[in-house]
């Protein structure tokens, strides 16, 4: 058997079986006999589908279903933009163009629909933005404004959008990270969190619109007068 039609069979298994993620697969010898392969065939076989999240080997344990996380997407997405950047492509602002076109599509919908409770925590968070801003270190932290996306977009009830947007936001920091020191204007971030806010609170879905993309506007902005590093 291919080894691509062994992990084929072990993902079905799991679907077929209805397996929850930490749930305990069948052991080595087991697979070996259902499938009729030999170890190492189905080792690499493991190996590969852990590679992607499908499934968690513990050794001296056995083998589980793995948390399905969106870790290999950030990965991938992280490495394509640092290995495009020393190609001399602009992948940063790509990565940044993805993040806007996902967001600008949604930000309309949540216009008048964000529970209160979620509300709150997002004005809890925009507090939390300025006090950072006013703070001796003067600028506001990425955990503060990864909570506040995450948070925004948690009202639209889909938990694998949320996902996605988390691994697109998380890739995208961690390339900026480490290919430019963007400076920031924290009196700016504020507002421009504010005013998503207060647009998404009103119900207007065209002023929400346009104040995510007043956001990403003044990002790109950053980027594109910071030079970035040659390593």
């Amino acid at each position: 058997m291919a080894q691509r039609d062994l992990q084929e069979w072990i993902k079905r298994l799991i679907v077929e079986r209805r397996l929850p993620p930490g749930a305990s697969l069948p052991t080595e010898p087991e697979l070996m006999e259902l499938l009729g392969v030999s170890r190492n065939s189905v080792r690499e076989a493991l190996k590969a589908l852990q590679a992607m999240g499908i499934v968690e080997i513990r050794h001296g344990f056995g083998t589980y279903v793995g948390p399905m996380s969106m870790a290999p997407m950030v990965e991938g997405l992280t490495f394509r933009t640092v290995a495009a950047h020393y190609r001399g492509e602009d992948s940063l602002r790509q990565l940044l163009e993805l993040r806007e076109a996902v967001e600008t599509g949604l930000v309309a919908r949540l216009a008048g629909r964000v529970p209160e409770e979620d509300l709150a925590e997002l004005d809890a968070l925009v507090g939390r933005m300025e006090k950072e801003a006013d703070s001796p270190d003067g600028s506001v932290a990425a955990a503060t404004d990864r909570a506040f996306h995450a948070t925004l977009y948690r009202g639209l009830g889909n938990p694998l959008l949320g996902e996605v947007l988390e691994a697109f936001w998380e890739a995208f920091h961690r390339v900026r990270t480490d290919l430019a020191d963007v400076p920031q204007d924290p009196h700016v971030t504020c507002r421009q969190h504010r005013d998503i806010l207060d647009a998404v609170r009103s119900g207007d879905a065209i002023r929400a619109e346009q104040a995510i993309r007043d956001h990403f506007t003044n990002i790109r902005r950053r980027l594109t007068a910071t030079p970035q590093q040659d390593r």
